[in-house]
């Protein structure tokens, strides 16, 4: 999962690319396979099962992915090697969108660079799941940076097409099972959404055969719900956390969302001084650390999104301290 905070349980593995051997431009060619010597039969060995159907189907799935980006890095290599990474991402994901996949804001996979007169330039990539990376080389062009977060991106959409990424029976009862031991839970908050653990347990559930990537937009608001305060407000208005997951898990991270959480920031800074200012150093730190490593990044982001626009709306004196 991608939950960073102590509210929600969860952690997400990312692909990140291999650097070369002069430690510069990830690797990124496919090994050669090289047929080996066939399987050795031993004497009184049982036989192997034959794979199901489900198997079958799932690694059909896996490499129609593999072939599609393969097939789109033929397609746009323009000599010397070079691939337009960007428009193989946004082909992989409309590939998605044509098979079925139902995104809240449609296949279009958006960027953003962040402002800079001068290089090293920084770029992000959202995908149309939610997930959000950066640029994670030191990017001489702003062209240079939105390729390396469309790489990384890329990467990472490959490996979200592996079976354990899928949200399933299986995949839920394990997840369930290492938040409850991380956070030392009793057995019967499982099934109680009223309870962190059981409120983790009805979000997976309600979002089955999405893969990680797809579910990240709806982990990500409930981080900030979780990081902004507003989960213990809910809580104190009697809100139980099954209602409040019923309402925000058909609510997309929008621009009235930001300002709503904006505002909450704006009424804490009039209380205690400074602190957007440090919760803005400890997001940025957070959000550079996560795209120098090429991990997923959304939940750091927005939570800079916010306070810088907190910020834009307090006073000269107060907004320059930010």
């Amino acid at each position: 999962m991608a939950y960073q905070g102590k509210g929600m349980p969860g952690h997400v593995h990312n692909y990140r690319p291999v650097q070369g051997p002069s430690g510069g431009q990830p690797n990124t060619q496919v090994p050669r396979t090289v047929p080996g010597p066939p399987p050795r039969t031993v004497p009184g060995q049982q036989p192997r099962s034959h794979p199901t159907s489900a198997d079958v189907r799932t690694k059909s799935v896996l490499k129609e992915a593999v072939d599609a980006v393969v097939n789109s890095f033929a397609k746009h290599t323009h000599g010397y090697g070079r691939v337009n990474v960007v428009e193989a991402l946004q082909e992989f994901w409309q590939m998605k969108s044509s098979r079925g996949a139902d995104f809240k804001n449609g296949a279009l996979v958006v960027y953003e660079s962040q402002p800079s007169a001068s290089p090293p330039y920084v770029c992000y990539v959202t995908l149309p799941g939610g997930s959000c990376f950066g640029s994670f080389q030191k990017c001489p062009t702003k062209a240079e940076a939105r390729r390396s977060a469309a790489k990384i991106a890329l990467m990472n959409s490959v490996f979200n097409e592996h079976p354990s990424r899928k949200i399933t029976d299986e995949f839920v009862e394990k997840a369930i099972g290492d938040a409850t031991k991380s956070f030392k839970g009793a057995p019967g908050e499982i099934d109680n959404p009223n309870t962190g653990i059981g409120a983790f347990r009805f979000m997976l559930e309600s979002n089955k055969s999405k893969s990680m990537l797809e579910f990240q937009e709806l982990m990500t608001v409930f981080q900030l719900l979780h990081w902004n305060g507003s989960l213990k407000a809910m809580r104190e208005r009697s809100c139980t956390r099954q209602e409040v997951l019923a309402h925000y898990s058909n609510r997309t991270l929008d621009d009235d969302m930001r300002s709503q959480m904006a505002l909450d920031w704006i009424s804490r800074e009039q209380e205690t001084p400074g602190i957007i200012s440090r919760e803005l150093s400890m997001a940025e730190q957070e959000l550079e650390s996560c795209r120098a490593a090429g991990r997923e990044l959304r939940f750091p982001k927005e939570k800079k999104d916010i306070l810088m626009l907190a910020c834009s709306q307090l006073g000269p004196m107060t907004a320059s301290m930010c």
